[in-house]
């Protein structure tokens, strides 16, 4: 896998570029149907009506928002590649699920399982034998320590930590610098040491 194209020409787009620069991928195009520009680093920004140029390459798609990521996953028929920054340490016994990126700095311990579509974002850690559900994003500095399960869609937002044995629900917000030492339900907002909910998102 040596060329591959971005669907999402925003600043995150820029970042996961990056990554696939550190391990000598070319990006040939950003998909954006809003385009601010007809470039971005140099590389073209084309329309999703375009796409059909690039039908031998995968696709990444380089959006932070965990719902629009889902909808253009379920849309684009093209493979997926997997982006993992030259700088990142994984274990041999994590696997690690197509269309996910994986930043600079990142630590990914012994049986971790990261999903598919998962932003593991800058000095994030993944400890041992945590479950990463798919569309999940992990901002940067978060550290998730042993066993933890985290479902489908959830954010995890910068600095945040979650102890050991934790079980987060899906497409829950745990605020930034959070400190999370019990089970978080599906959709809750959490923030605070200890984190507190305080309202739940809308399905």
């Amino acid at each position: 896998m040596n060329n591959i194209c971005l669907f999402g020409a925003s600043g995150h787009g820029k970042v996961v570029k990056d990554v696939a620069t550190s391990t000598n991928i070319v990006v040939e195009a950003f998909i954006d149907d809003n385009p601010k520009s007809e470039f971005l680093h140099e590389i073209p920004v084309v329309t999703s009506a375009e796409m059909t140029k690039y039908a031998d390459h995968k696709f990444l798609i380089s959006i932070g928002n965990n719902k629009i990521r889902k909808t253009i996953s379920q849309k684009i028929e093209n493979a997926f590649a997997t982006l993992i920054h030259k700088t990142a340490i994984i274990s041999p016994s994590a696997t690690i699920d197509e269309g996910t990126v994986v930043m600079n700095g990142t630590n990914i311990n012994a049986d971790a399982t990261i999903g598919k579509h998962v932003i593991i974002n800058t000095a994030a850690v993944v400890e041992h034998d945590c479950k990463i559900g798919d569309f999940v994003h992990i901002s940067p500095n978060a550290t998730v320590t042993g066993n933890v399960s985290i479902g489908e869609g959830s954010h995890i937002g910068a600095g945040a930590v979650i102890i050991p044995n934790i079980k987060i629900g899906k497409w829950a917000t745990i605020g930034a610098g959070s400190v999370i030492i019990k089970d978080v339900q599906d959709y809750a907002v959490v923030v605070g040491n200890p984190g507190i909910i305080k309202k739940y998102n809308n399905e």
